[in-house]
């Protein structure tokens, strides 16, 4: 659900020339937008098979892999940057995704939707759940398993050990750096070990 603008503000955060590993790369269009703009090269990592095919028709090398089973597969630092957007909501075990995330990448760039955003906290105080752009599901069909919070994650890096290297948010394609947890629909944090 990363919309083209946020696409863009989080691949400035990716060195040109870097070797990428993209979790959850859904269509390829992160990688495929790295590769032409930045230089980069490297692998997106996705489960459903429609989405593995379009990489494919992209022109990005992709591997069938569910995240839920780890990332054994890759070596200690075998990637320049490990992405992960728009994935961690989606799996079981977010602590050990994010530990194998730096182990595999020098450094772990994470974004997702941040459910303490302030239109997400009046919908809640409304007694509904959320309904966004960044969070576009009803309650019982959302393909998300877990909601958190930009302080969420901040806290679970700290809980896990991890270096938080930056942290921001991103509404409307604009860097929010103060209070982001009010006021950005999206959490980044460039995590490292």
């Amino acid at each position: 659900m990363t919309d083209i603008s946020t696409m863009r503000a989080i691949a400035q955060l990716v060195p040109e020339g870097s070797r990428v590993l993209d979790l959850g790369c859904g269509d390829g269009a992160m990688l495929a937008h790295l590769q032409t703009t930045r230089g980069c090269s490297g692998y997106g990592v996705e489960i459903a098979d429609g989405n593995v095919l379009a990489c494919v028709r992209r022109g990005v090398n992709v591997i069938q892999l569910n995240l839920d089973e780890g990332l054994a597969m890759f070596g200690d630092a075998s990637f320049d940057v490990v992405l992960q957007i728009d994935t961690l909501q989606h799996l079981r075990n977010a602590e050990v995704m994010l530990r194998e995330t730096v182990r595999v990448g020098r450094v772990g760039i994470v974004a997702f939707p941040n459910f303490a955003h302030w239109p997400n906290r009046l919908s809640v105080l409304t007694g509904r759940m959320p309904v966004t752009r960044r969070l576009p599901y009803q309650w019982y069909d959302t393909p998300n398993i877990r909601v958190g919070t930009h302080a969420d994650l901040g806290a679970l890096a700290l809980r896990s050990h991890l270096r938080v290297l930056d942290s921001f948010g991103i509404q409307a394609g604009k860097t929010v750096r103060l209070c982001p947890n009010l006021l950005a629909g999206t959490s980044v944090y460039t995590l490292s070990r």
